[in-house]
């Protein structure tokens, strides 16, 4: 028993009140009447007799009362068993259904204790059953049909997720302000560390939630896992003139003594490579196979370890390649220019990996050349285009093509960037105009890190400019410019196309960017974004988002359906879905086979978060902290009965009470003394 507000005991004080009113009652006597008083000697008469106290019942009810009051307005408590507080108390089963409850007999291990649990509760409580892994699943609604709630249990299947007890804490709260009543909360979990969030203060759970804790297992297991693996998701041209791909993978220890394991590297479901890696204690250690030798079109493959633990669904790591013939794109420059070809068609075969066959021509050979055939086009200090190689560009562009202009020294004496459209506003020779006693060129001072061609911040920054072009860049977003703020890198959309406009050269005559490493990023980022050949991975997580049309392609009405094949074979996507969904989310692991709304095929291997091999549990002490019992740890019964929690009971209502019969008592009583006193007198 307790006080919720002791201070208020303070108010008993007051019962000295009625003791203090009884003891001033005045003494009155009936007047007689005597003779003389001259006999009588003077003294003082003694006021003892007269202020004894009268009318004890009342005096004790009146202070009977006044104590009420003081207890009443201290709130005192006594501890009950919650059971006994409320019998609308919420019964949620949450079982844990992520990738790592796939590890030995887990999941059967909660589900067969959920099924206990249902039998001893009573039949009138309310339960609802739900799952747990990335999101919280409810599989019924709250419902006192045990056959209803026995067929939700037995339906639990794993999953590929990982598991979020933050997203489970998140829920609940929403849960518990919906329906305002107390939940008796049961996790059926195999309670591994990596599913915590970052701080404890994220999984805390409203003061009308009673957490209850079924672990299926004690103490964490040792498992080995291929944690990641390293492989390009496309290559080009053939298998056996091309150069050779490498495949890295990670191998993780987890509570693991040091061993010798054995990786194999499969393509298409056949073993091609095996090589043996000793893995440190709970640790990590990598392998390399030095060739992937692949066929052309999409292959799936996997990276596999001989682990030999209880956990083999981590065992191996999927990812999808594709081998195509490189596409071919255009470079077009002046007859006297023979720098920027070699430049860039060098820049281009090392940093792709030979996914652009460029062909070279001059002004003079464009006359009978359609661009349509081209991934996109390069047009390096060309002063003027042929009337018809002009138009067939434009229309190219518009159409939704791309050209890269380098505008060089040819643009001296013009007034329009060709393609571009826009005007030459000044032409800037730093290596005159910067000669009078400071530096002959000019560097980066701005640049737009999140465009494409730009990627890493710095791929510019040191490069000396000695020649420039300034252009009118109102209608244009400016990449980069000059620390003059002259605009340097111009991205312009035309139609569904886009141009891409350099206001130098591609040369080493009109700045020095050929002759450093960062050339070759540059080309390489700028041909992928100008051809749409982002580089993209042939393997993804369980829960990321694969994009299967881009913001232009939804608005636009030629735009194909989607469609998405799981790893089971079924299309998990409607008609209605397949016409407008612009993401999907991968909810399984294995390869998903898909056709984007740009009539492209991909294929993706998908493959569960590692951080789920690692099936170290959570602490007792961490456990008892989130049940909010630090000192005392919680136990679930045998028989699957919850641990009997106390809960506060509030008395004041029933203080009150007698407190209110005290009253009345008193108040009937003093009339009576009243009338009594009147009689008398």
């Amino acid at each position: 028993m307790g006080l919720f507000a002791p201070w208020f005991l303070a108010g008993a004080a007051a019962v000295g009140l009625p003791i203090y009113l009884h003891l001033l009652r005045r003494h009155s006597t009936t007047p007689r009447p005597f003779g003389s008083l001259m006999f009588f000697e003077p003294r003082t008469q003694s006021s003892i007799r007269h202020r004894r106290l009268r009318y004890w019942l009342l005096l004790s009810l009146r202070m009977l009362l006044l104590v009420l009051l003081a207890v009443a307005f201290a709130n005192p408590f006594i501890n009950r068993p919650a059971a006994s507080v409320s019998s609308d108390t919420l019964v949620l089963l949450v079982i844990d259904t992520s990738f790592s409850m796939r590890a030995g007999t887990r999941l059967n291990d909660a589900k067969r204790e959920a099924m206990s649990l249902l039998a001893s509760r009573r039949s009138s409580q309310p339960v609802q059953v739900m799952a747990l892994d990335s999101q919280l699943h409810p599989l019924t609604q709250p419902t006192e049909d045990s056959a209803t709630q026995r067929a939700a249990v037995e339906s639990v299947q794993p999953s590929d997720s990982r598991g979020s007890f933050a997203e489970l804490a998140r829920a609940v709260r929403l849960t518990a302000d919906n329906i305002r009543t107390p939940i008796e909360l049961h996790v059926f979990s195999d309670l591994q560390r990596s599913n915590m969030a970052s701080s404890l203060a994220e999984m805390v759970f409203p003061d009308t939630v009673t957490l209850v804790l079924h672990p299926s297992i004690k103490s964490g297991v040792a498992n080995w896992s291929v944690e990641s693996v390293n492989a390009p998701g496309q290559l080009w041209g053939n298998p056996k003139g091309g150069r050779p791909s490498h495949v890295q993978a990670v191998i993780a220890g987890y509570g693991t003594p040091a061993a010798a394991r054995t990786v194999s590297l499969l393509v298409n479901g056949k073993t091609v490579a095996t090589k043996s890696v000793q893995v440190p204690a709970n640790g990590r250690a990598t392998v390399e196979f030095p060739s992937l030798d692949v066929p052309y079109g999409f292959s799936r493959c996997e990276v596999r370890i001989d682990s030999g633990d209880g956990f083999p669904a981590d065992d191996g790591y999927r990812f999808a390649v594709e081998r195509s013939d490189p596409e071919r794109m255009l470079f077009v420059h002046a007859a006297s220019d023979s720098r920027s070809p070699l430049y860039f068609g060098d820049a281009l075969s090392s940093a792709a990996e030979s996914a652009f066959a460029p062909q070279v021509v001059t002004i003079e050979q464009t006359a009978n050349l359609s661009p349509s055939k081209y991934a996109f086009v390069v047009l390096s200090n060309v002063a003027a285009l042929p009337a018809s190689f002009d138009s067939e560009l434009l229309r190219y562009v518009r159409g939704g093509g791309s050209v890269l202009v380098a505008l060089g020294t040819s643009a001296a004496g013009r007034s329009r960037v060709p393609i571009f459209g826009d005007s030459i506003t000044e032409i800037h020779d730093y290596s005159r105009e910067l000669s009078r006693g400071r530096e002959r060129f000019l560097t980066v001072g701005e640049i737009d890190a999140s465009h494409s061609s730009v990627g890493k911040a710095g791929n510019l920054s040191g490069v000396k400019f000695y020649y420039a072009v300034g252009v009118d860049a109102a209608n244009s977003r400016v990449v980069a410019r000059l620390s003059d703020r002259t605009p340097l890198l111009l991205d312009k959309k035309i139609g569904e196309g886009r141009v891409l406009l350099f206001a130098s050269g591609l040369d080493n005559l009109t700045n020095d960017f050929p002759l450093r490493p960062a050339f070759v990023a540059f080309v390489e980022q700028t041909a992928r974004y100008l051809s749409g050949a982002e580089r993209h991975s042939g393997a993804r997580l369980v829960d990321s988002f694969l994009e299967l049309r881009t913001a232009q392609e939804q608005d636009l009405a030629q735009a194909l359906g989607v469609e998405v094949v799981d790893p089971e074979g079924r299309r998990p996507l409607s008609l209605e879905e397949a016409a407008t969904t612009q993401s999907f989310r991968l909810t399984r692991a294995g390869f998903y086979q898909i056709r984007l709304a740009n009539g492209r095929q991909d294929v993706v291997g998908v493959n569960p978060d590692r951080r789920e091999s690692n099936l170290d549990v959570i602490p007792d002490d961490v456990q008892a902290l989130w049940r909010g019992s630090p000192h005392q740890p919680q136990r679930a019964s045998s028989s699957g009965e919850a641990p009997q929690r106390e809960e506060p009971y509030g008395l004041w209502w029933y203080i009150m009470m007698v407190a209110l019969a005290a009253a009345l008592s008193e108040s009937w009583l003093a009339s009576r003394y009243l009338g009594t006193a009147r009689e008398e007198s």
